[in-house]
C-alpha cells in the first residue's frame, strides 16, 4: 500500500539534501554540463523547479504542462539563471508542491500526467521523489546511485520493471539484486536473468548506466526503450 504522507516526507528530505549539495556550486559550475546529454546543471535545476509546479497542476486537476513545447521552453528560459535564483526557485516550487499535497483530497483518485499517462494520486509523491533523487545524481556533484536510500532504490526498480512490463521490444526478463526479484518485458517464461547490485540495476533501468556491471544469464542484456 502506498503511503503518500511518508513519501512526501521523503521528498522533503531528498530536496533538502539536493539543495544543500547544490549550494556548494557557483554560477560558473551551474553553467557546466550535467550528466544528461545537452543539459547543463542549470537545465537540471530548472527542470526540477518546473516539474514541482507541474505536479501541483496534476494534483489540482489541471493539465501537467500547457504543451511539450512550453515545457521545454520554460526549462531553456530558466537554465541560464544565477545559482542563487536557481536554488530559490527549486526551494519555493518544492514548498508549493508540499502545500498542494497537504490539502484534503481523495488520494485514491486517478490523475493524468504527461502524454496521457494516468496514475493514482497517491503515487504522485513517489514520482516527485524519483525526480529529486535521480536528478541529484544527474547534477554530477558527488551524489551517486550508490548513495540512494535503500528503500527508494528497491521501489524504483519495482516501478521501472512495471513500466517495461508487457513491452513488446523487451524479452521476458527476471531482474534480481540478490535479495529481491522482479519480472519485466513481454509475457512469458523469463528468457534472460539480469542480476547485480541495486544501484547498477537502477542505473540500467533508468538509463543512467549501460548495464556493463550487471550479470546476464540466458541471453544478452536487453536493450531498453527510452523512458
Amino acid at each position: 500500500m502506498i503511503d503518500h504522507v511518508r513519501d512526501l516526507a521523503s521528498v522533503r528530505d531528498a530536496t533538502d539534501r539536493l539543495l544543500t549539495a547544490a549550494a556548494e556550486l557557483n554560477n560558473d559550475s551551474t553553467a557546466e554540463p550535467s550528466r544528461l546529454p545537452g543539459w547543463t546543471r542549470g537545465h537540471v535545476l530548472a527542470h526540477l523547479a518546473r516539474n514541482a509546479d507541474a505536479l501541483v497542476n496534476v494534483l489540482a486537476g489541471r493539465p501537467m504542462y500547457v504543451s511539450a513545447e512550453a515545457r521545454d521552453a520554460d526549462i531553456e528560459r530558466d537554465a541560464p539563471r544565477a545559482l542563487a535564483e536557481q536554488l530559490a526557485d527549486v526551494r519555493q516550487s518544492a514548498e508549493r508542491f508540499q502545500d498542494e499535497a497537504a490539502r484534503p483530497a481523495d488520494w485514491s483518485r486517478t490523475v493524468e500526467l504527461r502524454n496521457g499517462v494516468t496514475d493514482s494520486a497517491s503515487r504522485v509523491p513517489f514520482r516527485r521523489w524519483v525526480e529529486v533523487e535521480l536528478h541529484h545524481v544527474d547534477l554530477g556533484i558527488g551524489y551517486e546511485l550508490e548513495d540512494l536510500p535503500e528503500e527508494f532504490a528497491q521501489r524504483e526498480i519495482a516501478f521501472l520493471a512495471a513500466r517495461f512490463s508487457g513491452h513488446k521490444e523487451v524479452p521476458p526478463t527476471r531482474i534480481t539484486d540478490g535479495t529481491h526479484a522482479w519480472s519485466t518485458g513481454r509475457a512469458g517464461e523469463p528468457e534472460v536473468t539480469v542480476s547485480g547490485p541495486a544501484p547498477d540495476v537502477v542505473g540500467w533501468l533508468a538509463g543512467r548506466r549501460d548495464g556493463a556491471a550487471l550479470k546476464t544469464e540466458g541471453g544478452l542484456l536487453p536493450a531498453l526503450p527510452p523512458l
